[in-house]
């Protein structure tokens, strides 16, 4: 069966709704998910890049991973580096992640960003501001989406309503790529209001 482990998002942890939820579910069939720490403990010099090494060091057998929003980003790069994932759930994966976020912050603050080196946005998981350093925008700029080839079988599960990544960028993704089944649900971002409907599917997908 090998291990199921958990991804959160950008500037949350493993205490997040989506990661409690589905480990929840996984209990009900016997299985147990692991939720991942991201942050570790300093989420100011968060990179992409070290959220991927943190998950590859972690690997030691068989592997289904599902991410949330950048978790989903990671997992994606994990699979695509690593021998021991098996199959992939993505929930509103943070595809073209830089396209989308960049333009709400807007010239001035971008600039700011680049000029003082720090950028203070809020963190869900801890209820707080807290700084992020503009290393983490440079690092994601050496990840291109396109140079994710390797056939893993992935489900992706994203709402047409999403206000932080755009369903066409999922959409986008997975109409280059035949092994990845994209499943369109009536929710925003969050998907709080749509993880029971999303919940057959993806016991389904991963055949529990």
């Amino acid at each position: 069966m090998g291990d199921y482990i958990y991804l959160h998002g950008f500037a949350s942890g493993p205490q997040s709704y989506k990661g409690q939820w589905m480990r929840s579910q996984f209990q009900t069939q016997g299985i147990e998910l692991q939720l991942m720490d991201l942050n570790q403990r300093d989420s100011a010099h968060l990179t992409l890049t070290r959220q991927i090494n943190q998950v590859l060091n972690h690997l030691q057998s068989p592997t289904t991973l599902i991410g949330s929003s950048l978790g989903g980003l990671t997992a994606a790069w994990v699979a695509q580096r690593s021998p021991h994932i098996q199959q992939l759930v993505l929930l509103a994966p943070a595809f073209q992640f830089l396209d989308q976020w960049l333009p709400r912050l807007g010239p001035d603050q971008l600039q700011q960003w680049k000029t003082s080196g720090w950028l203070s946005v809020y963190h869900y998981g801890w209820q707080r501001q807290e700084r992020l350093h503009y290393k983490f925008l440079t690092d994601a700029q050496a990840y291109d989406d396109s140079q994710l080839t390797k056939p893993t079988p992935t489900l992706i599960v994203h709402g047409s309503r999403d206000e932080v990544i755009d369903l066409k960028a999922s959409q986008h993704h997975s109409n280059q790529r035949p092994w990845i089944r994209l499943h369109p649900l009536d929710t925003d971002h969050g998907m709080a209001d749509a993880m029971e409907v999303a919940w057959p599917t993806i016991k389904e997908f991963c055949q529990l």
